[in-house]
């Protein structure tokens, strides 16, 4: 095999050569030819956005080698990112680098559950009370309504959450492959039209309970799309000599991190899984606004005998692999990429791939901020 084909360490730096390297690079990794100059035609944009007058531009990259054992996602991953941070590759790919080191990242799928929660409105507590007894009664036939607006989409259950005089109903459902936003609303409007014909209740179909594009405790304790938990257990050695870190100082900051963020009231615990939804959203063709409610979660540390083990709770991700921004060529072809654009499975080996993406980001930045060399490299590499 070429000297050149044996390289694992992606080609740095600025000029056309170096972008057509990495390009050689990652297609003699996985023997996959890119394409950078894919564009759709604007007849293909119908059910994506309105008023089309071209395209702009992001900047992609690409991070890895990631190493998964997931419930979906098996094996080595290259994972495309969009960004207009300076930095952010580089640290998401040093994340990834020190976990491949040591066994890679350990995922686990939690559930994929979306719902969307209507509010129906009552002059009584008498009235309101029977509804619920109502809606107890008769699950099945509102089930058999909501499950006919859709193939792919299936009702999960309906969570009631009565408050003065009026009932929240949060209908809980699994959209299969697509991260659901629609399936979820025609879903929820026909099944309460049916209610309303039955009942006489009125209502609304947007309540604010399910926290669409929101952060919420809500979603934090109970989730919205895909829950996701990812670990790590990364060697001494490799803390010290690729994170450039010395465990007395990630244990230092751990103490006083999560403390003071829940000084300032953040849901969470984490340093910035925005930045890793964020860039894999717009390479994939995710809803970028589910970031709003995504980007909650639980980040921390725990010293072992052999160096540390990384973790992240990620109970938020509204992501799909069908529909919407996916349809878009140079999206599709990212999907491709990761081996997420067809099977029953590949909306969850989708989400697991980007939990373990935001786990390496984070254990780079923690590194980061504890060995105070967060500033130099935004200076050398953000300016």
């Amino acid at each position: 095999m070429p000297e050149k084909q044996q390289q694992t360490k992606i080609p740095s730096g600025y000029d056309s050569k170096d972008t057509q390297d990495r390009l050689d690079w990652l297609n003699s990794k996985i023997n996959f030819k890119y394409s950078s100059n894919l564009q759709n035609e604007p007849e293909d944009l119908k059910g994506i956005i309105e008023n089309h007058i071209g395209f702009m531009n992001i900047p992609m990259a690409i991070a890895g080698p990631l190493d998964i054992n997931g419930d979906y996602a098996q094996g080595e991953f290259h994972v495309p990112i969009c960004t207009l941070e300076g930095t952010l590759a580089l640290s998401m790919n040093r994340g990834m680098m020190a976990a491949q080191r040591c066994g890679g990242v350990t995922v686990k799928h939690i559930k994929q559950e979306l719902s969307r929660a209507p509010v129906f409105i009552f002059e009584d507590l008498n009235r309101s009370s029977d509804f619920i007894q109502w809606v107890n009664k008769h699950h099945q036939d509102i089930k058999n309504v909501s499950d006919s607006t859709s193939n792919y989409g299936k009702l999960l259950r309906i969570d009631q959450y009565p408050i003065q005089n009026y009932v929240i109903l949060d209908f809980v459902l699994d959209t299969g492959n697509a991260a659901g936003q629609n399936m979820v609303t025609l879903a929820a409007k026909v099944a309460c039209d049916y209610i309303k014909e039955k009942t006489g209740a009125d209502f609304f179909l947007e309540s604010g309970f399910n926290s669409d594009k929101k952060a919420s405790a809500r979603n934090m304790i109970m989730g919205r799309g895909h829950s996701v938990i990812a670990e790590t257990t990364i060697k001494s050695s490799i803390v010290q000599r690729i994170l450039n870190v010395d465990i007395s100082e990630l244990e230092k900051y751990q103490e006083l991190g999560p403390t003071t963020s829940r000084l300032a009231g953040t849901q969470g615990t984490h340093l910035h899984i925005s930045n890793a939804l964020t860039a894999i959203y717009l390479a994939t063709g995710q809803d970028t606004a589910c970031v709003a409610e995504n980007s909650i979660g639980h980040f921390q540390i725990e010293s072992v005998n052999e160096g540390v083990k990384f973790r992240l709770t990620m109970p938020s991700m509204t992501v799909g692999t069908v529909g919407g921004g996916t349809r878009l060529l140079a999206q599709q072809q990212n999907l491709k990429l990761l081996g997420c654009h067809e099977g029953e499975n590949s909306s969850k080996k989708l989400a697991e791939i980007i939990c373990a993406s935001a786990l390496a980001l984070e254990t780079s930045l923690l590194s980061a901020l504890a060995s105070d060399t967060f500033t130099k490299a935004h200076m050398k590499y953000g300016r």
